[in-house]
């Protein structure tokens, strides 16, 4: 079963330029995970510093193989990111 992530992610203020040209290039890397489907980062309109991460895995186990290679890949720089953002996790099971 597929699985899809919703992130919220605050950049620090002022940083919402910055925090999207490094972002882009984290989605680039990610997108050529196995079983990934979707990641896919949009910026608010109102809020040039808010950020809503989408991801779509095609199962749980695509997405902890994910999670255990982002272990190895560099963090973010400090004082780019506000806060540690807020997931949601769903999965899909299609109803019609």
């Amino acid at each position: 079963m597929s699985v899809r992530l919703v992130v919220s992610i605050d950049a620090a203020p002022g940083k919402g330029d910055e925090f999207a040209q490094v972002f882009n290039k984290r989605c680039e890397d990610s997108r050529k995970d196995a079983g990934c489907l979707q990641f896919e980062i949009f910026r608010s309109v109102s809020n040039p510093d808010k950020f809503a991460l989408l991801e779509l895995w095609e199962s749980q186990a695509a997405l902890d193989a994910h999670a255990k290679l982002n272990q190895s890949r560099p963090p973010l720089q400090p004082g780019l990111r506000a806060g540690g953002g807020e997931r949601e996790d769903y999965e899909y099971n299609r109803v019609r």
